[in-house]
């Protein structure tokens, strides 16, 4: 027979060791200022994307035609894009800093939800981690979205619906409002890497994976991104720059820029994986000179145009 103190130790030890387990996910918080690490990506990221380059994009053919009629001066000549927010998915590529706190709950101390704030535009996001589930499909989109997380170890996964229409990647490859996107937030000290998955039923034919870092920058000061509306180039109203298909001059300059083959340029899921540099002629001893950002990036810009030497 079980001594009623024995059996008492033995009810407390198991409940210290599930309430341990319970919050050890927790023992990972990401408050703080974090700066981006442009290592991954950096003319994508800064300067931005060439014309036509799609390679390493899941698209199919109907993101591409988007692509090819794209015309970027629409950001400047259309009001509605000028001061528009990045979209969730796309905010965790940008060049944005960003500021994440805590909510927590001040009978259990768990975090009850992470709140983000994006120095592009004023960008703010809530990740819900109460548990709650996400609205029906019928409820209004945002730029942030609708986002809930969940602790799996030391990671925090999250899920992330009712995302307005935006792009993948600033030349034109547009993302639905069809897409979802799971992220996976990992910290290691002062860094944090994220990296996202989405799924775009409508222009993607399998998931986008891609990873970003940052860095812990407690002393950074995070203003406000004011932002006016402004006729910026003579086209008068109700002009949206575009290209009819087949009419976008500068479709193969990257290619050439960059002695790529034009067909690698077009994109498509084949292009992601590493298999696909065999099938792409090493072609750097024919150029004299890179055009563009061929060894190197960097924020100052000393070797951001040139062949980097």
């Amino acid at each position: 027979m079980r001594r009623p103190h024995v059996a008492f130790l033995a009810m407390t030890v198991l409940l210290l060791v599930g309430t341990a387990g319970a919050a050890r996910g927790q023992d990972i918080d990401f408050s703080g200022q974090w700066v981006p690490i442009y290592h991954e990506d950096g003319p994508e990221r800064i300067p931005g994307p060439e014309i036509a380059d799609y390679l390493g994009l899941p698209i199919n053919e109907a993101a591409r035609l988007r692509g090819d009629t794209y015309d970027p001066d629409r950001i400047s000549a259309v009001p509605e894009y000028q001061c528009r927010q990045h979209a969730a998915d796309y905010g965790m590529r940008g060049t944005g800093n960003f500021r994440i706190t805590a909510d927590i709950d001040p009978l259990t101390q768990r975090i009850l939800a992470f709140q983000m704030r994006n120095g592009f535009h004023d960008a703010e996001r809530t990740i819900y981690m109460d548990g709650r589930p996400h609205p029906p499909e019928t409820a209004p989109h945002s730029w942030a979205g609708f986002s809930t997380g969940r602790w799996e170890g030391n990671m925090l996964t999250i899920r992330t619906t009712h995302l307005k229409q935006y792009y993948f990647r600033r030349n034109g490859i547009p993302a639905s409002d069809k897409r979802t996107m799971t992220e996976h937030w990992v910290r290691h000290g002062t860094f944090l890497t994220v990296v996202t998955v989405i799924d775009d039923p409508v222009f993607l034919t399998e998931r986008l994976v891609r990873s970003q870092s940052w860095t812990l920058d407690p002393g950074q000061t995070t203003g406000s991104n004011w932002c006016d509306y402004a006729a910026e180039l003579p086209l008068g109203e109700n002009v949206v720059p575009a290209y009819l298909p087949g009419a976008n001059p500068y479709l193969r300059e990257f290619a050439g820029w960059y002695g790529i083959p034009y067909e690698a340029t077009r994109g498509g899921a084949e292009t992601m994986y590493p298999e696909y540099r065999a099938k792409m002629p090493q072609t750097w001893s024919t150029l004299d000179r890179c055009g563009r950002y061929c060894t190197c990036m960097n924020v100052g810009g000393a070797c951001a145009l040139g062949n980097g030497r």
